[in-house]
């Protein structure tokens, strides 16, 4: 086992400012990169996406609660499988009741989606003692149309948004000849009763989740705080305070 180097107090002090240093950098770095992420123009949802829950069926604008964004997490789920993904129950597992909480207290509301029909999905939730909102898009294009399913029998192929082409360059060929379920998040806007695709996220780009502030950083109106680019985003900014109180 190699370990780090036992060192006196003060040699760790100089080497662990150095990486204060390049630790500010990334997070100077990260903060300019979700004002861009916020920034980026969105496009409005016309397709009549259906979904089935716990009180039947509703649309995608139902799936926001009440509230102005959604983040859906495509949880890999095919209709012929027994069980959901172990990776995506991996994921699903480390929600909690409070990270919903403040979620909500930030106008956005969190809503796993699969594509398996609704009782495989609530049998799955009650086994593992889930409580967070699952639903199924079964039957319809919501997982084609945001690239969660590759099947070009529905819609052209785009896998962390390469093409066909582009994948076959990129030695993925596999990609168009076994498709199938893919990991991934999506965010979505509420504007006067209508919904808008801000940002999805596949591959390595989900690892940017670990809480809900990671979560907000996805979503086109952010933390909603006052230090925020860009500043006229949200009317009644809060302070940088993360106690997610209404």
């Amino acid at each position: 086992m190699a370990l780090p180097e036992v060192t006196t107090r003060e040699e760790w002090l100089r080497a662990r400012k150095d990486l204060l240093r390049r630790e500010k950098e990334l997070t100077r770095a990260q903060d300019a990169l979700a004002a861009d992420r916020r920034r980026l123009p969105m496009v409005e949802v016309t397709t009549d996406h259906r979904f089935t829950g716990p009180g039947g069926e509703v649309g995608l604008l139902d799936l926001f609660d009440g509230r102005d964004q959604l983040v859906v997490q495509h949880v890999m789920f095919d209709p012929a499988w027994d069980d959901v993904c172990p990776s995506c129950s991996a994921a699903l597992a480390e929600l909690s009741d409070g990270l919903l909480d403040h979620l909500h207290a930030r106008r956005t509301t969190f809503v796993a989606v699969s594509r398996a029909p609704y009782a495989k999905l609530a049998r799955a939730a009650r086994e593992r003692g889930w409580t967070f909102p699952w639903v199924s898009s079964h039957g319809g294009t919501f997982n084609h149309e945001f690239h969660a399913t590759l099947d070009p029998a529905v819609a052209p192929v785009e896998l962390n948004y390469r093409d066909a082409d582009e994948l076959r360059a990129a030695g993925m060929g596999w990609a168009l000849d076994d498709p199938g379920e893919v990991p991934g998040y999506s965010c979505f806007l509420a504007v006067g009763g209508r919904v808008f695709h801000t940002y999805s996220t596949f591959a390595r780009g989900t690892e940017q989740l670990g809480g809900a502030y990671a979560f907000l950083d996805m979503t086109a109106l952010g933390r909603q705080e006052a230090w925020q680019e860009p500043a006229d985003r949200v009317p009644d900014a809060r302070g940088a305070v993360p106690n997610f109180a209404d």
